[in-house]
């Protein structure tokens, strides 16, 4: 299964846009849609810039690669945009070790998956070195949770 427009188009909602490299909310330095690393894999330094067709190239190019690394699952469309997407915010080792993909595995249509994706929604502050609920991460879950269940 490969990522559809729906699972770029929500990367892109929730990333927003920066062709110019910045240091995220939890420390992490991004361009583009949020990405930390170019397609040689070396990471992305302050001070970097990209183009609008360099950033959408680096997107579907991370995109692809996180569907890749996935495990094989027995998901619809929506449910395997959903993943990807979360994948791409909290990254694929997370995603495979978490309740969340034991569930998946064990029932895709759990109704109590919309509670896991909800368990995601807190950033380490770098000032304070504690984990805060981040209100973007909340709407981004329950959008992807709503894929999810579309």
């Amino acid at each position: 299964m490969i990522p559809s427009n729906k699972c770029i188009e929500l990367i892109k909602e929730f990333e927003g846009i920066s062709l110019k490299a910045y240091t995220c909310p939890a420390g992490i330095v991004t361009i583009g849609y949020g990405s930390t690393r170019w397609q040689d894999g070396t990471k992305i330094d302050l001070g970097q810039e990209i183009t609008m067709t360099g950033a959408n190239k680096l997107l579907q190019f991370e995109v692809n690669r996180i569907a890749n690394r996935l495990p094989e699952l027995k998901v619809n469309q929506n449910q395997f945009d959903a993943i990807v997407s979360f994948s791409y915010n909290v990254g694929v080792a997370n995603f495979k070790f978490s309740t969340l993909l034991k569930l998946i595995k064990a029932n895709a249509n759990n109704p109590l998956i919309r509670n896991e994706f909800m368990k995601w929604t807190k950033a380490r502050d770098t000032k304070t070195n504690t984990l805060r609920v981040l209100k973007g991460l909340v709407r981004r879950r329950e959008a992807e949770a709503n894929l999810y269940f579309a």
